[in-house]
């Protein structure tokens, strides 16, 4: 049973100004709720926040509200209330479960899971609206969720983070979906059994009626008998019966999430035939795997999105004659396990601020070279690929965050292209 809150009667502190928080402000005018007290760690943002009176000036305050809508990312340990946040632990929400709270006459779909989650979601848009399904998509792709604009009978695609659901408590799946799981983001959870404790929250919101879809490889992992919710496990191996003419899905990792939504296709009686038919013109997302330029004998791929070695082995594991750019900001904890790759490997280029850091698991290893950013890499690259007779892959899959030379990961692939084409014409002849 769904539970609905008449959001006008209640009091919220609005944690976070960044553009979830903003969302909130906005969902919160719309529905005419005026309860409500702001902040925002960083000085800057309190600061041009134009209401004045809605700031909060004491940590008191915390004590006397409903509901604290905390931003994805925040980290209540890290936090400047960090121990009143704790104490208060129970009434931290996310916009999700504002979503949820306000009567939703909405069907939902809700994916989580380390990797592929975008690419699923937005595969699972495209089929719906395919086959003549009123559907949005949000969270974290493209927009917030109170920023959707839906009516009766809309199904709503959501991506969700590990952040979103540690702090959700209302969210309630009609189809909830976990891809898979890897270290990540141990830094943020303390340990991986927390991480994977907030991915399997996305079933034990769920109802009786409701439907959860769980990597079969995962089983062991979930106790299901402490879930209400129906549970189809998935195996990315039975799908392989099915022939669809896709180079773009006709790959490991998306043969995983193809599967995913193929099983989701069955329960919501979109037939076999329609479900090929609409996959077949799927397109996929920039900066995942993106086959982006072909000149001569020679592919570049932007996979930008991979922010992780646990991202990045679907594309060494695909290709040979690699020629590797990566480096960044490191994920916490995360090793690089590459000796079922090397031979794939022809030569890696190290860029970023923590050069030492990946140096370490190449030296003596795979042929390396420090290039710091991407241009002197592309440069490198083309020199070495020269006289290189072979068919080769160019490859920008960094495993690491972006945040130390570009503002996020789409700058990072964005660049990377632009610089491509630039370089590679005046290099490569035809």
């Amino acid at each position: 049973m769904n539970t609905f809150v008449n959001l006008k009667k209640k009091s919220f502190i609005i944690y976070g100004l960044g553009v979830t928080g903003i969302s909130v402000l906005n969902y919160f005018k719309k529905k005419k709720i005026k309860n409500y007290f702001v902040w925002d760690d960083k000085k800057d943002l309190r600061k041009n926040f134009k209401q004045k009176n809605k700031i909060i000036k004491s940590s008191k305050e915390i004590d006397n509200i409903d509901y604290i809508v905390i931003s994805p990312g925040i980290d209540i340990n890290l936090a400047s209330f960090s121990k009143k946040l704790k104490k208060n632990k129970k009434k931290i929400i996310t916009d999700i479960d504002l979503l949820f709270l306000n009567k939703p006459f909405f069907k939902s779909i809700v994916v989580t899971g380390t990797n592929g989650k975008s690419t699923t979601c937005k595969m699972i848009e495209y089929l719906l609206k395919k086959n003549k399904f009123k559907v949005k998509l949000g969270g974290n792709i493209g927009k917030p969720v109170l920023d959707l604009d839906y009516c009766e009978k809309t199904y709503l695609v959501l991506e969700v983070s590990s952040f979103q659901l540690s702090y959700s408590k209302f969210i309630k799946p009609n189809y909830a979906i976990f891809l898979n799981f890897a270290n990540d983001h141990l830094d943020w959870h303390g340990s991986k059994q927390k991480y994977l404790k907030s991915k399997i929250k996305i079933f034990q919101l769920q109802n009786v009626k409701d439907v959860g879809f769980l990597n079969k490889e995962l089983k062991k992992s979930v106790n299901l008998k402490k879930i209400k919710s129906k549970i189809k496990l998935v195996n990315s191996n039975d799908f392989k019966k099915i022939k669809i003419k896709n180079d773009y899905l006709n790959s490991s990792a998306n043969r995983e999430n193809m599967s995913f939504v193929y099983t989701l296709s069955k329960v919501l009686k979109i037939n076999k035939k329609k479900f090929i038919s609409a996959l077949e013109s799927f397109k996929g997302l920039p900066h995942r795997y993106e086959i982006f330029y072909k000149k001569k004998n020679v592919i570049f791929i932007n996979d930008s999105k991979a922010t992780s070695f646990e991202s990045t082995k679907f594309a060494l594991s695909n290709n040979k004659n690699i020629f590797w750019i990566l480096g960044g900001l490191p994920k916490y904890k995360d090793k690089f396990k590459l000796n079922k790759f090397k031979d794939n490997i022809s030569k890696a280029y190290i860029i970023g601020n923590h050069t030492n850091y990946f140096k370490k698991y190449f030296k003596n290893r795979i042929d390396y070279s420090i290039s710091f950013n991407l241009k002197k890499a592309i440069k490198k690259i083309l020199i070495d690929i020269k006289n290189f007779n072979n068919k080769s892959v160019v490859l920008l899959s960094p495993s690491s965050a972006s945040y130390d030379q570009f503002e996020n990961f789409a700058d990072r692939g964005n660049q990377f292209k632009k610089l491509v084409k630039f370089y590679v014409n005046r290099t490569i002849k035809k």
